[in-house]
């Protein structure tokens, strides 16, 4: 039998322990999301490197002595300007982010493409800009500010 005011003192106690483990869980959740964010941001730039390094193949590979930009994306994956098939990408990439098929382009002078961006809205988790070899610098806040367009050298 409870004694004067212990009385409810086990239902305080409890719904404070189950608020401080709701308070665990959020923070828990918040680490593992942008964890998660994170990782993609990575594939993202290592997926826009490849295209990057894919269009600069292309280019300079071209028959003859005008350069050009492929026309699709899937001209990267099959290059039938010669008797052979080229491939300069294995595949058309999903983009991490939207987690979609579909990548905004960058059009060349040509028509071609120059370069890809995800279409995600999205704040980025990075700040600082991203030097990668053969490319335009890429930054800005949004997953659509980074271009990843390469930058023919003559």
């Amino acid at each position: 039998m409870p004694h004067g005011n212990q009385h409810g003192f086990t239902y305080v106690a409890m719904l404070f322990a189950l608020a401080m483990f709701g308070i665990g869980l959020a923070a828990v959740g918040e680490a593992w999301s942008t964890a998660t964010q994170r990782e993609r941001e990575e594939e993202l730039i290592q997926i826009g490197q490849a295209y990057v390094r894919a269009i600069g193949t292309y280019y300079a590979q071209a028959p003859g002595t005008a350069k050009a930009y492929p026309p699709a994306l899937q001209d990267l994956v099959e290059d039938r300007r010669f008797v052979g098939v080229r491939r300069h990408l294995r595949k058309i990439y999903l983009d991490p982010v939207s987690k979609g098929a579909e990548w905004g382009l960058v059009k060349a002078a040509d028509g071609g493409i120059a370069g890809v961006y995800s279409l995600s809205e999205k704040a980025t988790l990075r700040r600082q800009p991203l030097l990668l070899r053969g490319a335009a610098p890429v930054l800005g806040g949004r997953y659509t500010d980074w271009k990843f367009v390469y930058v023919a050298t003559p």
